[in-house]
């Protein structure tokens, strides 16, 4: 049975995007086949765009390709995902609000709960930024992505 993984932010043209890309590219070197990932945001800013040019730039330099086109999250993520994870704590509530009972509300988690070097709970937002800050959100993204999938790894296999 697949595990489903849903990563969410905004807009869903750079945070999440990136962490969608990061995992697949993690999932696939490790010949693994029983995860799915997409992302989605909590907006409607940016529906059906790619992901926003500095991030395609980023993840090209880091060997991570970018493919998925921005959606907005919806209640029915509920239903078709097992892990549900926020790149903020806005995000996060603006899901919550969402959620319909406890099972689905267990489902939601930060970023940044999976990462071991810093106790912040946001992934920020490098839209407004410049390149140093696509860059910050990469490294943050490609620690939490991996201690996400072991912990995924850990509990459902």
């Amino acid at each position: 049975m697949k595990i489903k993984v849903l990563f969410v932010c905004l807009g869903n043209i750079c945070r999440s995007p990136m962490a969608e890309g990061l995992m697949i590219s993690k999932i696939k070197a490790r010949g693994i086949d029983h995860i799915d990932v997409e992302s989605a945001g909590t907006s409607n800013y940016h529906i059906g765009e790619m992901p926003d040019n500095r991030m395609l730039e980023t993840a090209a330099q880091n060997g991570i390709i970018l493919e998925s086109r921005a959606r907005q999250f919806s209640m029915l993520d509920f239903e078709k995902f097992d892990y549900i994870i926020a790149m903020d704590k806005s995000n996060k509530a603006d899901i919550l609000k969402l959620a319909r009972n406890d099972e689905e509300r267990k489902k939601v988690r930060l970023m940044r709960d999976f990462d071991d070097k810093s106790d912040e709970n946001d992934v920020p937002d490098p839209y407004f930024g410049g390149h140093k800050g696509f860059e910050y959100v990469f490294d943050i993204l490609e620690r939490s992505s991996e201690n996400l999938l072991n912990s995924i790894l850990e509990n459902r296999t």
